[in-house]
């Protein structure tokens, strides 16, 4: 296997600088080794930094070094796609481009993406890869220009969430010429959820006064 280019680090290094400029070569290397040690091993001897200070690095293992791969992708995610550069687009387009970006990012490690999805599934790790989702699904939706603080503001990243996940899941299977699969897949379903919302917006502007809570309460205890 053919070691990852050299990353950039400052003279002397923190643990946490560490961390995040080995994440990416540890997500080349896992697509090989896993999320491992050897993994880390082999991304610190491209970077030049001592493998067993780059194993500190990641005190949780395998889950420490998703989250950094992940925390990389938000960084690089931020830099690119800004609120300035979004916001002369639709919301669906903006919506879009920050999922895409994200599937990009992993192109070409889908082993690695692969691997990581299947340990963020197992039980001791759930609460961790949903807080992780929930925070990447927020940082979308803060970029898309949502200021939203009502019941929407969870309504909509728990649906993002789940966009995201299911397209991924599409992404790691697609064998079509651009990931062509992937890109209609992730167009249909934020088709989807804007027909929704603008069903639902329509019904909340018609029925002025609307109460969420009452109208639940009634589905549960309809009038005699």
């Amino acid at each position: 296997m053919a070691r990852p280019s050299k990353a950039q680090l400052p003279p002397e290094p923190t643990l946490d600088e560490i961390r995040i400029a080995l994440a990416p070569l540890v997500a080349d290397a896992a697509c090989f080794d896993g999320w491992s040690e050897a993994a880390v091993d082999n991304a610190a001897a491209g970077a030049g930094v001592d493998p067993a200070v780059a194993r500190l690095a990641f005190p949780g293992g395998a889950m420490d070094m998703i989250a950094a791969w992940v925390e990389t992708v938000d960084a690089a995610m931020l830099r690119e796609l800004p609120v300035e550069k979004l916001g002369s687009m639709k919301i669906r387009e903006r919506i879009r481009a920050l999922v895409q970006f994200r599937l990009d990012a992993a192109a070409g490690k889908e082993e690695a993406l692969r691997r990581a999805l299947a340990i963020q599934a197992m039980p001791q790790n759930a609460p961790a890869a949903l807080k992780q989702g929930w925070h990447s699904a927020d940082l979308m939706w803060r970029l898309a220009g949502d200021t939203a603080t009502d019941y929407n503001h969870y309504t909509k990243r728990a649906i993002l969430e789940g966009i995201y996940g299911a397209t991924l899941a599409v992404f790691l299977s697609d064998e079509s010429e651009g990931k062509a699969e992937t890109r209609a897949f992730l167009e249909r379903r934020i088709d989807g959820v804007m027909k929704f919302e603008q069903a639902k917006a329509k019904l909340f502007r018609e029925r002025e006064g609307f109460s969420v809570v009452r109208f639940l309460g009634r589905l549960r205890y309809p009038a005699r």
